[in-house]
C-alpha cells in the first residue's frame, strides 16, 4: 500500500487545518508587536508553512508509521479548541503554544518499550530535520541569499522548539513515555534538544 494510502481523508483534513493554524500563529508571534505591512506579513506566513509546516507534519508523522511499523493503526486527530488558543494566545502575547492535536494509536496491548520508541520518533524526527534548516543557514549566508537563510534560522529555533516541548516528562507529551521506557535515552535526547533551543534562542545560528 501506498504510504498515501495510508493517510485517510479525514486525517489529512485534520493535518491541513492544524498546518495552516500553527503557521498563522508562528506568523503572529514572529510579527508580534511590530508595525509591518501586510506583503510582510505574508511572506512570514509562507517562512511559517515551510518550517512550522514540516516540523509539524514530520513529527506527528514519525509517530503515525513508527506506530504501523509494530502493527497498530494510528492517525492524527486535531485539537480544534487547542488550535484557537495556539492562534489565540501568539496574537495576544507573541507566545505559540504548539499543541494543535496528537497522533491516537489504536491498540490494547502497546508495550511500554513500543509506546517509548514510538513517542521518540516525533522528537526525533524534528532533531533530524535540524541537519537540513542548519544547511540552509549556511548556503544562504554564503551565497548572499538572506530567504534561505531567514528560512533556515527559523526551521531551526522552530524544530529545536517543537523536540525540546514534546520532551517535557509531563502528562500525555511525549517526554513522560520515553522516560518510563528508557531513563538513559530520555536524557540523552532531552539534553540535546534542550541544549539545541537555548543556542538557538541566545543567537548562536544567527
Amino acid at each position: 500500500m501506498h504510504i498515501w494510502d495510508q493517510i485517510p481523508l479525514h486525517e489529512r483534513r485534520d493535518l491541513l487545518v492544524a498546518w495552516l493554524a500553527l503557521s498563522a500563529a508562528f506568523t503572529l508571534a514572529m510579527v508580534w508587536g511590530q508595525r509591518i505591512n501586510p506583503i510582510i506579513i505574508g511572506q512570514f506566513f509562507l517562512i511559517s508553512l515551510v518550517t512550522a509546516g514540516i516540523a509539524f507534519i514530520v513529527h506527528e508523522m514519525a509517530h503515525k508509521f513508527t506506530a504501523m511499523k509494530y502493527g497498530y493503526w494510528a492517525e492524527f486527530q486535531m485539537n480544534s479548541m487547542m488550535l484557537v488558543v495556539a492562534v489565540a494566545m501568539a496574537a495576544l502575547a507573541g507566545i505559540v503554544f504548539a499543541a494543535p492535536g496528537a497522533t491516537v494509536i489504536y491498540g490494547t496491548s502497546i508495550s511500554r518499550e513500543e509506546n517509548g520508541k514510538i513517542s521518540l520518533a516525533g522528537p526525533m524526527s524534528n532533531l533530524l530535520l535540524l541537519i537540513p534548516f542548519a544547511a540552509l543557514i549556511s548556503i544562504g549566508s554564503a551565497a548572499g541569499l538572506g530567504i534561505l537563510a531567514v528560512i533556515g534560522l527559523v526551521g531551526v529555533k522552530i524544530n529545536a522548539m517543537i523536540a525540546a516541548f514534546n520532551l517535557l516528562p509531563v502528562g500525555p507529551l511525549d517526554g513522560a513515555k520515553i522516560l518510563s521506557w528508557n531513563p538513559l535515552i530520555f536524557g540523552s535526547v532531552a539534553a540535546v534538544a534542550f541544549g539545541i533551543l537555548f543556542a538557538s534562542l541566545s543567537g548562536i545560528f544567527s
